[in-house]
């Protein structure tokens, strides 16, 4: 079935133009989670001078954040198929824009963690909604589009939140110092949740489900020790018990994983859709997803810290240094899923990981050669070649792991995704302080601190180009070839209402998934 065919028979819909504003609403939320996951970063020296904060509590202002994150996003993202995830993701970006309030008024690094751990849980609360949506908005012919340009906002955010961060801490506004990085979302959260409430349209599990406590409490238990001694295991000289909760979380996820097979079994109530790995394309990507994760944790905390404190360059040096990246990211990544992964498959994320591999190495080159005399100029083709390659496998691969879950598990699914990329990346923040602080001395004199941390980024540049490796490999596990041809409503589809897709659309999705080999959606339900 083509698109043209498919198309005719769908009946007029008001709402369809609402949809693309929608999407732009959760887009913009997405964008404003993504840039001030990294706008932080360039704005450490200035928060390091500003309150007085010690290393480790610099290092909290982005690991809790990462932390609450992750602890909450399965959770945001069953309560959003449970409650609406309309609903929800009001909730979550109201929280939001009110924690980025308490970030900007902070009055030391106490209450500036603090801040920021409750920002990191409105975010688990706002963000497993933005895929859900467009999961539960868009019909299959339509996604592979909205992903791609879910992939370019995913490459701006990454790089576009250290230049807007140096902008306005180099700006200092009304003397500010570095507090407008937070107090810019308050009017971007006010708009997203006035505009929310008119064009979102509410969606939820078609099943009445109910909140798994005892799963969010495994969940948030297994992850917190997990890595809370990974974050603090440096600072405090890897004490024993650090060791024994790291050790005694994979028990924890273990009991987890028995809890919620029993209880899909006893109600169809689970926080966790274990059945959703039987999906070879999800079960595949959510482990790239991980890996990825802790590549962007190491990678962008690194890269900030030898720019400004191993390179002396102010805030605006530093954070242009990175357009680059952002525009590489952002054009690769809409021609990645409109163009290549139609016709070449899972070589596209797979070039892009070999990609981001030989930028990672040129950058060594770069920084070894040149030391700290090198130049913004010096840093383009190395920081265009990670470019091209982050923006292959950025957009793919969130449309490759959703496009096989029916839509009753997408809030879930989505949840699960963005936790697993979210652990990798709190993962990747607790090794910055092994790969990175680990290999600069704790008293080195001034002029030796410039060296250090360029040996220290080459040294951390290498632990990503491995990471990278691994995750080169593992892609292998992921389909060849995308399962639905363009235009093809894929089996993902067969539970969809009458009034967003044909009967004989639905019949015809299901015979794909026969014909593919794959679970249709009744395998997939508890």
């Amino acid at each position: 079935m083509t698109s043209s065919e498919s198309l005719p028979a769908l009946p007029p819909q008001p709402a369809d133009r609402r949809r693309w504003f929608a999407l732009a609403i959760v887009m913009t939320a997405a964008f404003m989670d993504l840039v001030d996951v990294t706008i932080v970063n360039i704005a450490i020296p200035s928060i390091t001078r500003d309150t007085g904060a010690s290393f480790t509590s610099i290092q909290w202002i982005t690991a809790g954040y990462a932390l609450a994150f992750a602890a909450g996003l399965i959770t945001g993202g069953r309560l959003g198929d449970i409650h609406g995830r309309k609903r929800l993701f009001l909730i979550g970006i109201g929280g939001f824009t009110i924690a980025s309030a308490l970030c900007g008024f902070a009055a030391n690094p106490e209450m500036l963690v603090a801040s920021r751990i409750l920002q990191g849980g409105m975010a688990a609360l706002m963000v497993p909604q933005v895929l859900s949506i467009v999961h539960a908005t868009f019909p299959a012919h339509e996604r592979g589009k909205v992903f791609g340009l879910f992939g370019a906002i995913v490459g701006l955010g990454a790089v576009s939140g250290p230049l807007l961060g140096a902008l306005l801490t180099e700006w200092n506004f009304f003397g500010l110092e570095w507090r407008p990085i937070f107090l810019i979302n308050l009017p971007v959260g006010i708009a997203g949740l006035l505009l929310g409430r008119k064009f979102i349209s509410e969606s939820k599990a078609p099943k009445a489900l109910r909140l798994d406590l005892t799963g969010v409490a495994l969940v948030t238990l297994g992850l917190l020790m997990l890595l809370y001694p990974l974050t603090r295991g440096r600072d405090l000289g890897w004490p024993l018990w650090g060791h024994v909760s790291m050790v005694a979380s994979l028990l924890v996820f273990a009991a987890l994983v028995v809890f919620e097979r029993r209880k899909a079994d006893r109600d169809g109530s689970p926080l966790i859709e274990l059945s959703l790995f039987r999906v070879k394309s999800f079960a595949a990507g959510t482990a790239v997803q991980l890996t990825f994760g802790v590549v962007m944790g190491i990678y962008f905390l690194v890269w900030t810290l030898y720019l400004q404190m191993g390179l002396g360059w102010s805030a605006l040096r530093a954070g242009s240094t990175g357009i680059p990246f952002s525009v590489a990211v952002s054009c690769a990544a809409g021609i990645s899923v409109q163009k290549l992964v139609s016709r070449f498959g899972r070589k596209v994320l797979q070039a892009g990981a070999l990609l981001m591999i030989a930028g990672l190495l040129l950058y060594i080159w770069v920084a070894g050669r040149y030391g700290s005399a090198v130049t913004p100029w010096q840093m383009v083709l190395p920081l265009v070649v990670m470019g091209v390659g982050m923006g292959l496998i950025v957009a793919p691969l969130t449309d490759a792991v959703l496009s096989g879950v029916p839509k009753e598990h997408s809030g879930s699914a989505s949840g699960l995704i963005n936790t697993v990329q979210q652990m990798g990346t709190a993962l990747g923040l607790g090794l910055v302080s092994v790969v990175f602080f680990g290999s600069i001395g704790d008293r080195l004199p001034p002029e030796a601190m410039g060296a250090a941390f360029v040996d220290a980024f080459q040294r951390s540049l290498w632990w990503v180009a491995g990471v990278l490796a691994v995750i080169f490999l593992v892609m292998f596990a992921l389909p060849a070839r995308p399962r639905v041809s363009p235009g093809q409503i894929p089996a993902s589809d067969q539970a969809e209402s009458s009034d967003q897709v044909p009967a004989s659309d639905r019949a015809e999705g299901s015979d794909q998934a026969q014909d593919d080999g794959l679970p249709n959606e009744p395998a997939l339900t508890s």
